[in-house]
């Protein structure tokens, strides 16, 4: 059976799909269909319009939320156990293109907050064509996104509803800071689970839910959701500190110059502010070259070299990998298969990948 699907690949951390053709055909299939499926959401009469909502969509992206509706999609098949899935349903595939579209939204305001020159390895959006306008691309493909979400049903419907919210109130407490009294590590998960374990765990409801998967499938991979999304940007907040440029698609410490705290930093405070002496005289040490000038390149390198040597990075990444391990316990319910197999390998990819 030929898996030759022209442009469509499989994020990383999907392999376990390679050692089974036809649910692999099948999910490629579906993603090939998704990806003609967001062009044509995004063609719009008006040239600007249209311009300006594919821009990122073009620059490409690991597509990752499409990719967990539609595997989700498949627990509902009765034939899954035994490998001959049928194809994803319209309903499912529908979805799949909305929270790619919702996920690319958020994008266009993230990078006008974060006053970010680069995304995807292209110029974001508002420095092609000004913050107001880039506001209104991301409004315009979240509209899109709603018109498409109304066709699948009331609960759909909610379930996006909810998500939006709980995606813009994650964004403002971020913005706003923890509240008087709150712990900065707690407040800064509730700002992960909004900013991106809503719309992960989205995809994997919506997938479960339209695919035709049972109450309990469709809960365990609201869970999962949850808690790769926080995986996922506890290991990209990390990763900003030791990858590539090129790898990264942006400027690495981007997160360090533009003073936004991270676990890693969270935790060198809390170092900062030990009963141990000496741990939180070193401690203070990083905290001066992370808090101090970065202007420029050296600055910030010797700031992003500091913190990476620090034991607070360390700990860090063992939180990121206790979540992922909290993911993958998650689906201890499914029944075994190619899906749960393939789950549970991406919650792996998330915290070991490069990138």
């Amino acid at each position: 059976m030929s898996t030759d699907h022209v442009g469509i690949a499989l994020p990383p951390g999907f392999e376990h799909l390679a050692e089974h053709g036809r649910v692999l055909e099948t999910v490629l299939s579906a993603l090939e269909q998704v990806e003609a499926q967001l062009e044509e959401a995004l063609a719009f009469d008006d040239e600007f319009s249209r311009t300006a909502t594919a821009h990122l969509l073009a620059a490409g992206g690991k597509r990752v939320r499409p990719v967990l509706t539609v595997l989700a999609a498949l627990l509902g098949d009765p034939e899954l156990a035994s490998g001959q899935v049928a194809p994803v349903g319209a309903q499912a595939r529908q979805a799949a293109v909305v929270m790619e579209l919702t996920h690319l939204a958020t994008l266009y305001h993230d990078d006008v907050m974060d006053e970010a020159a680069v995304r995807r390895g292209a110029p974001a959006a508002h420095r092609l064509w000004g913050n107001a306008a880039a506001i209104l691309a991301g409004d315009l493909i979240f509209a899109r996104a709603s018109q498409l979400m109304s066709e699948l049903g009331p609960r759909a419907v909610r379930i996006q509803a909810e998500t939006f919210e709980r995606l813009v109130q994650g964004q403002l407490w971020e913005t706003r800071g923890p509240s008087a009294g709150q712990d900065p590590i707690e407040h800064y998960y509730r700002v992960l689970g909004g900013k991106t374990g809503s719309l992960i765990a989205a995809s994997g409801v919506l997938g479960a839910l339209l695919g035709g998967a049972d109450e309990s499938a469709v809960a365990v991979m609201g869970e999962y959701g949850e808690k790769v999304g926080l995986a996922f940007q506890l290991a990209d907040d990390l990763l900003d500190l030791t990858s590539t440029a090129e790898a990264l698609g942006k400027t690495p410490g981007t997160d360090l110059r533009e003073r936004v705290a991270t676990l890693s930093t969270l935790l060198l405070d809390r170092a900062a502010a030990s009963e141990d002496a000496a741990e939180a005289a070193e401690a203070r040490r990083v905290k001066e070259l992370v808090d101090g000038p970065l202007d420029d390149d050296a600055q910030l390198g010797a700031a992003v070299a500091a913190l990476v040597a620090h034991p607070a990075f360390t700990r860090a990444w063992e939180t990121t990998h206790d979540w992922a391990d909290q993911a993958k316990a998650a689906l201890a319910p499914l029944p075994d298969s190619v899906v749960k197999e393939s789950l549970a390998g991406f919650a792996d990819y998330v915290v070991d990948r490069a990138s």
